[in-house]
Order: structure tokens, then C-alpha cells, then sequence
């Protein structure tokens, strides 16, 4: 039994303090839950109750059991190779968000059905859906553009009543378009977000996968297996991580009016310099960087927006008042 990655389940330090998976994870209660857990879990060399977390098998177990019994779904799979994310540090991007919508808010909290995200590469596993409606009531836009993901989020919405009807899946068609081509002409968004592929190569993301293994331990053979799963498109990007934000950047600008909050998470803090060169160039009237942390993984989110301090006040008066519209964006 290998030891599993700190920045996964044992060492949960820097969590966002509303995460529900601080702690760490029961597994009898877990398993009560869904008991198709139950096999994969053993006691490990130190002496806890862990599961082999490079067994694909099992990580798609432990969050069939974390989903369920934490966000009441009770329908979850995706295909095989397909990433499985770590949920803790997927649900900390969904709460560090609803601060920064309380922030703009004179810190009162931004719940509800009114409030509309927009999720680029929603993944077949829709995490970040499944999180911020059942945590914040959010409704939800996802985009990918592999058919194959968007098919098996697409079913993941549809067979669970505490989500459907909140969460519409698109398919990109093209892979140089961020917002374009998915998002409709009036559409308006009180936030966006990404986890972008950060590698920029196919030969890139499999060595960091290879240097992965090692430091865990957990190299099975000649050819590396990521950790989590992931397809080509979840994990690298022709030019990586800079020239997806970049495009990314340039996208928001011709959708500045029709969203509060642009955001990101960037893996490398040598993408973040070009990236402010970017936003500043393109007109950002404010840029915000929130550092996350879990355990010894380090990330950071960034936001940015393109209204000013009237047009935020008429946003806020028009989608986060109990008396407000849900659709009107601010005057340009």
C-alpha cells in the first residue's frame, strides 16, 4: 500500500475554513455511505486507513463516496482515463469564490439560483457544478470541448434530481475560443472559472507525471499513469498554461460587460506576469490574486474585472438584491 499524496489526503492544512473535507477522511463513515468503497481501503504502512491513490479504481471509488455522502449525489462516474479530481481542492476553488462575491458585496454572502457561473472545461467529472449549486445554490454553465466529457457530465446532471435543471453542459467546438461559440449573444455571468491544462505537450505532461510517480513512489512501469487519470485536453494545450490564459484574456475582454468576475487558477507563478500584462493592456479595472494551499501544494486564483465602480454598483442592484433582475447587465 503506497502512501498517499499529501496534497490529497493526509495533509489538509491550508483549506479553505468552510471546506467540508478539512478533516480527515472517515472512512468507516465513508464506506456506510457507499460500500462499493470498502475494498480498497486498507491500513498502510503508517499505521492509517488509506486507499492506494494510484489505483484509478479506487480514487473513482473514494469520490463516488465523498459525492454522496457530502453533496447528495447519488449517480457519479466517468470514463476510464478520464480525470478524477481531488475533491478537496476542487470544493476550496468554489468557496475562495463566494468570498470573492461577498467581497464586492460589502461582504454579505451571494447565494442562490440568480447567480450564474460559467465553468470552462467542466470535465466529465463536473465537480465544480456539483459543488457550487449544492453549496451556494449557483447555477451553472459548463464548457469542454471533448464530446466525450460533455456526453458523461451531460448524464451525470440528468441522473441526479439535486442538480438537474441547474447546470446546462455545452460543447466547444473550437479549441482557439474560450468564451466565443459557447456563450450566447445576452448571456450574462456573475463569475467565470478554469483549471486550465498547464502542460504544453502531450511529452511535457507526461514527464511531470513520471516526477510525480517518483516522488510518491508510485511508478508501476515503464510508461507513466497520471494519478488522477486525464485526457490530452484536460492536461496539456498547445503553448501550456500562458498561451491557454492568454487566449483566455483575450476572450474576456469581448464579454466585458456581461461578467462581474473572470477568474482562473494558475499552476505556475511564472505565467503570472504575462497574464497581468495582458489584463492591463486589455483594460482590467482591477486584477486580484488569492493564494491557495493544501498541504505543500501551493496554487493561486486570479480574478480580474473590466467594470468600474458605477457599473459594479448597478450590477450589484440589478442580480444580488432580493428585488433585482437576474438578467440585466450593467449599462456600458
Amino acid at each position: 500500500m503506497t502512501q498517499p499524496p499529501k496534497d490529497f489526503a493526509a495533509d489538509k492544512e491550508g483549506l479553505h475554513p468552510r471546506n467540508r473535507h478539512r478533516d480527515r477522511y472517515d472512512f468507516p463513515q465513508l464506506i456506510g455511505t457507499s460500500p462499493e468503497l470498502g475494498p480498497f481501503v486498507a491500513v498502510n504502512a503508517y499505521g492509517d486507513a488509506s486507499i492506494d491513490f494510484a489505483n484509478p479504481d479506487a480514487v473513482k471509488a473514494l469520490n463516488r463516496a465523498l459525492l454522496k455522502h457530502f453533496y447528495g449525489i447519488q449517480n457519479w462516474d466517468i470514463p476510464a482515463g478520464y480525470l478524477a479530481p481531488p475533491i478537496p481542492g476542487r470544493a476550496d476553488y468554489v468557496h475562495y469564490l463566494a468570498d470573492l462575491l461577498a467581497s464586492a458585496n460589502e461582504g454579505v454572502a451571494v447565494k442562490g439560483k440568480s447567480i450564474r457561473v460559467l465553468d470552462v472545461g467542466v470535465g466529465a467529472n463536473c465537480i465544480y457544478p456539483i459543488v457550487g449549486h449544492r453549496e451556494y445554490g449557483w447555477r451553472f454553465v459548463g464548457t469542454d470541448a471533448d464530446p466525450v466529457a460533455v456526453r458523461m457530465a451531460k448524464q451525470i446532471v440528468a441522473s441526479n434530481s439535486g442538480i438537474s435543471g441547474a447546470v446546462d453542459i455545452r460543447l466547444q467546438l473550437s479549441s482557439a475560443d474560450i468564451f466565443s461559440g459557447v456563450v450566447k449573444p445576452a448571456e450574462v455571468f456573475d463569475l467565470t472559472m478554469c483549471n486550465p491544462p498547464f502542460h504544453g505537450s502531450a511529452a511535457e505532461a507526461e514527464a511531470g507525471t513520471r516526477r510525480k510517480e517518483q516522488n510518491l513512489g508510485t511508478a508501476k512501469g515503464p510508461k507513466p499513469v497520471p494519478t488522477f487519470g486525464g485526457q490530452s485536453n484536460e492536461l496539456w494545450y498547445p503553448g501550456g498554461e500562458a498561451t491557454f490564459l492568454w487566449r483566455m484574456a483575450e476572450d474576456s475582454a469581448l464579454m466585458r460587460n456581461r461578467c462581474f468576475w473572470f477568474t482562473t487558477l494558475v499552476s505556475k507563478k511564472e505565467t503570472l506576469p504575462g497574464l497581468y500584462k495582458s489584463l492591463k493592456k486589455l483594460g482590467a479595472t482591477e486584477v486580484r490574486t488569492i493564494g491557495m494551499s493544501q498541504g505543500h501544494k501551493v496554487s493561486r486564483l486570479v480574478a480580474w474585472t473590466f467594470l468600474d465602480e458605477a457599473q459594479q454598483q448597478e450590477w450589484r442592484t440589478k442580480r444580488w438584491t432580493p428585488t433585482g433582475s437576474a438578467t440585466a447587465p450593467p449599462a456600458v
